[in-house]
């Protein structure tokens, strides 16, 4: 018996450390059953005002309802967005730091070529929340009334027009290049950070010209203090019937199709995923919320965590290939 002993002593020393190592899995894994516990911080990459921010607004009530805590949302403008964003990539991930920010999270990596960190590699996806076109506005003293009349101006007067946008990697950005592009005309790109600031000096007449989320937009348009030229996807926008795409005024493969989608640090554990992701489909299919998003221009739109990370590795090669067309580069 005595010759078994050092050998059984071995086992039951092993046996006693590889229990000692899962406990703390499996208190994680037990504990995300009561997630969440305190507050969630909702860290929007842009500023108060903008469409980001509008759409973050019109979800966080519901969703603290559902959740059982409060969702803080926290804005953090900035470069494109990468400021907040990449606060959410080094935060912990225990479900209580989310991002939410739109579809430049997939256009950032293709222009700024030392970005803090990996698009792919350090955000778990949770959910599409919700889709909507960008739209062309300027102030109402601007002359042309129409995109032909824009184009007209623009060819007239090469390099004399600027637009602006949310930002640098914004899809107003890449809107306005599109618009470039397809019609052969020269215009400056001049960035804000964030769709508030850029329609209050687009008002102004500060620039003439906005690419931006309709949500940044709508309250302005409807009340006459902006005018509105087209919108950037395919179908027209419910919430503005009346103006033609981009397309139908004669720009024939233009199509900019914005998202707004949450995300979690890469490692966040799958059942504080889900919870999130169960959470929000619920909230983007309530009629009253589809009645918010609507009143934006905005349809809810919900879906799995992998339908969510299939469009973000889809749009990073697509937006490669028109910036590289485009020849889009941000120090």
């Amino acid at each position: 018996m005595n010759r078994f002993a050092p050998w059984l002593r071995a086992v039951l020393l092993a046996c006693a450390a590889m229990s000692a190592m899962a406990m703390p899995f499996a208190a994680q894994a037990e504990g995300a059953g009561d997630y969440p516990t305190k507050p969630i911080r909702l860290i929007v990459p842009y500023p108060p005002g903008g469409g980001t921010d509008v759409i973050a607004r019109i979800i966080q009530e519901r969703s603290a309802a559902l959740l059982g805590q409060p969702f803080v949302i926290d804005n953090r403008g900035g470069a494109a967005g990468s400021i907040g964003t990449d606060i959410v990539a080094k935060s912990a991930p225990d479900g209580y730091t989310v991002l939410f920010t739109l579809s430049s999270h997939t256009i950032n990596p293709n222009i700024y070529p030392k970005l803090p960190f990996d698009t792919e590699k350090d955000f778990a996806p949770v959910v599409m929340v919700a889709s909507l076109p960008q739209i062309l506005v300027s102030n109402t003293d601007f002359p042309p009334h129409n995109v032909a009349e824009l184009i007209a101006l623009a060819k007239a007067k090469p390099g004399s027009l600027s637009f602006a946008s949310v930002g640098n990697g914004s899809p107003g950005h890449l809107a306005g290049e599109m618009f470039k592009l397809r019609t052969g005309t020269q215009m400056t790109h001049v960035p804000y950070r964030g769709g508030g600031p850029a329609v209050t000096d687009v008002m102004g007449g500060q620039v003439p010209l906005l690419w931006v989320s309709i949500p940044a937009a709508a309250s302005f348009v409807k009340s006459g203090r902006l005018k509105a030229f087209a919108v950037s996807t395919k179908k027209r926008s419910a919430a503005f019937p009346d103006v033609p795409t981009m397309q139908e005024a004669g720009i024939p493969d233009f199509e900019v199709d914005s998202w707004y989608a949450m995300f979690v640090p890469a490692k966040t554990p799958r059942a504080i995923i889900d919870k999130l992701n169960k959470v929000m489909n619920t909230v983007v299919h309530e009629p009253a919320v589809q009645e918010k998003l609507l009143a934006q221009g905005a349809e809810g739109v919900g879906g799995t965590p992998e339908q969510l990370g299939k469009v973000v590795t889809k749009e990073l090669a697509g937006w490669a290939k028109l910036t590289k067309e485009a020849n889009i580069k941000v120090d």
